[in-house]
């Protein structure tokens, strides 16, 4: 029987992964998993070494901090594989760590090979990077068409694949109105996927509710979480009071949510293609320890942290970061957008433009076909 390792590092890595993961089982059913992975793999009954938040970590300061703990995954995950002797190694995003094992794996045993979802940034810093992954990736799946360049000219084997998240092929018919009554507009919120994402950014967020709470009465809040964080989220709605906001986890019921949006306030991140494609305006907000933020931003080739923008070379989607991320900007630009229905409109139809180039529809089955036919 074939073998594939599933390698992942945070939650959205995790979702990538399922959603080809399940294209590759409902065409080869003799397959045999192992995985480092989230909820995500593990609906698809794909056991995993650990829990994901064991290798999650964000920012350069915490990186640092937990070094010694970090190395000690590595290698540890390093020798899981090496024992379970799987015929691919497939890797997905954050390079830091994925990456990292799968160099150490091709080490020990080149026939095991190696495929990359989620091409490393280096377009935005670190090109160097690319001569040093030919020496131990065998394929690398890449989300934007730009990208490839960067690999065809270092003679490193890739194929695009459009971005799985843009895919329309789920036809839901989940009922939302037991979650928002009084047919109230709809804010769709998304808080991060991490705790320390979570820690920073839901205080600021309580509190722009409370500003917009001031002026609007037809607005119901959702914040869309995860399983491990839900329950830490609505308890802090429940303590604050407010009874025109909720949090959910659940994938369909988050989707549905989000298509039934008049606006999303969103964390920087994969997230914001989602929000786009569904066809909603909103802003991009973060913020993070400020020695982090100050490396970035040395280090990083572009002037915008939304992919949407980068691509744009204009700010599509207002972003508000670092010492701009508080409460009363966020309101602030939420408001005016709100007061201008043709400057929301406008942000959607330069999206849809840009989102265009970033498509084929059939994302998770392109990178499914690449690791079948690489087994």
């Amino acid at each position: 029987m074939k073998k594939i390792f599933v390698l992942t590092g945070e939650p959205s890595g995790d979702k990538l992964a399922s959603k080809v993961i399940a294209q590759v089982k409902s065409s080869k059913s003799d397959i045999e998993y192992l995985s480092v992975g989230g909820e995500h793999l593990k609906s698809l009954e794909i056991k995993s070494l650990y829990d994901l938040k064991e290798v999650t970590y964000l920012g350069f300061t915490r990186v640092l901090l937990n070094i010694f703990k970090i190395k000690k995954k590595i290698n540890e995950t390093v020798d899981k594989i090496i024992e379970f002797k799987p015929d691919i190694l497939f890797s997905v995003d954050s390079p830091d760590f994925t990456l990292r094992v799968a160099e150490k794996v091709k080490k020990i045993n080149p026939n095991i090979k190696t495929i990359h979802f989620v091409a490393p940034q280096v377009w935005i810093w670190r090109e160097h990077r690319v001569k040093k992954l030919k020496s131990f990736l065998d394929h690398v799946l890449l989300l934007f068409p730009f990208e490839k360049k960067y690999f065809d000219k270092e003679n490193i084997q890739s194929t695009f694949t459009g971005h799985p998240l843009l895919e329309n092929n789920e036809k839901s018919k989940i009922d939302i109105s037991q979650i928002i009554k009084d047919h109230k507009k709809i804010i769709s919120i998304f808080p991060g996927s991490r705790r320390s994402e979570i820690d920073v950014l839901l205080p600021i967020l309580i509190n722009f509710i409370k500003m917009m709470n001031e002026k609007y009465n037809d607005i119901f809040y959702v914040f869309h979480s995860t399983t491990e964080f839900n329950k830490l989220i609505q308890d802090k709605l429940i303590k604050v009071g407010f009874k025109n906001c909720g949090s959910i986890s659940d994938e369909k019921v988050k989707s549905e949510v989000l298509k039934s949006s008049t606006f999303a306030v969103a964390k920087s991140g994969t997230i914001s293609l989602e929000i786009c494609n569904a066809k909603v305006p909103s802003i991009i907000i973060y913020k993070m320890n400020s020695i982090n933020f100050l490396i970035i931003k040395m280090l990083v080739k572009v002037k915008y942290a939304n992919i949407i923008n980068i691509a744009a070379n204009e700010e599509i989607i207002p972003e508000l970061l670092q010492s701009n991320c508080n409460s009363k900007n966020i309101f602030n630009n939420v408001d005016s957008l709100f007061e201008n229905n043709e400057s929301m409109q406008n942000q959607i139809d330069k999206s849809q433009k840009i989102l265009k180039n970033f498509k084929t529809n059939q994302s998770s089955k392109i990178a499914a076909s690449v690791l079948t036919n690489s087994l």
